[in-house]
């Protein structure tokens, strides 16, 4: 008995064995996303960071780009009439105005129109050469102006004829009178219907003038058919 070992009977309870562990099936990987592998295939060799740019996308920036901007014809003119004064100075100095000379003067009334007609003419050539290589004006900040619309004929005409009743009127009816023709017609050309107060204030910017002119400058006005009243 004591070198054998003993065990439970047959009916008895059997001894109590650790619970066994199961086994967890290995999960398979998961997919690549298509996207990125439909990217790595469009991807050229030697470009890490990613696909290339496609030929459409660099087709559409060039046809984006803003084409070199004209030289606007129209500035040639204001060249040329630049060059026309410049030219009409130098031949008034050079042939009208004469060459006296005398101690309070040693220049003399030539190299100074001379040297505003050469401006003149610089003038016109460096503008002359910037039209010509497309340069242009930039608008100011404030303007809104739409030059598609047409010109306003009736307000210039309006208003030149404002200035041609002034200055044939001047003489003969005086400053006065021919200036409040001016003020009064030029406010109606530009849109204004007020046409009492319009009046009134072009009476008053008249009489202002003319006595601004004639105490402060020391000049006389025509006063026409007013001399002795005013």
């Amino acid at each position: 008995m004591s070198g054998r070992t003993t065990r439970p009977d047959r009916g008895g309870d059997q001894p109590s064995r650790p619970p066994a562990v199961p086994e967890i099936p290995a999960q398979p990987a998961p997919a690549a996303a298509p996207a990125a592998t439909a990217g790595a295939e469009r991807a050229e060799p030697g470009t890490p960071d990613g696909p290339a740019a496609a030929p459409d996308e660099t087709d559409a920036a060039d046809a984006g780009a803003e084409p070199a901007p004209k030289p606007d014809r129209a500035q040639y003119g204001v060249c040329a009439f630049l060059a026309l004064v410049g030219g009409l100075v130098i031949f008034d100095a050079t042939t009208r105005i004469g060459s006296a000379i005398n101690t309070a003067d040693p220049i003399g009334p030539k190299p100074v129109p001379i040297l505003l007609g050469v401006l003149l003419l610089v003038i016109a050539a460096i503008y002359a050469v910037d039209v010509a290589r497309g340069g242009a004006g930039e608008p100011e900040a404030g303007e809104d102006v739409d030059l598609t619309l047409p010109i306003d004929w009736r307000t210039v005409l309006l208003l030149i004829g404002a200035f041609l009743v002034n200055a044939v009127l001047i003489d003969r009816l005086g400053w006065v009178i021919s200036g409040t023709i001016l003020f009064w017609g030029s406010a109606y050309a530009l849109g204004n219907r007020h046409y009492v107060r319009n009046l009134l204030i072009a009476v008053a910017l008249s009489l202002i003038t003319f006595y601004t002119f004639a105490i402060g400058l020391g000049v006389d006005l025509p006063a026409g058919v007013l001399q002795g009243i005013l």
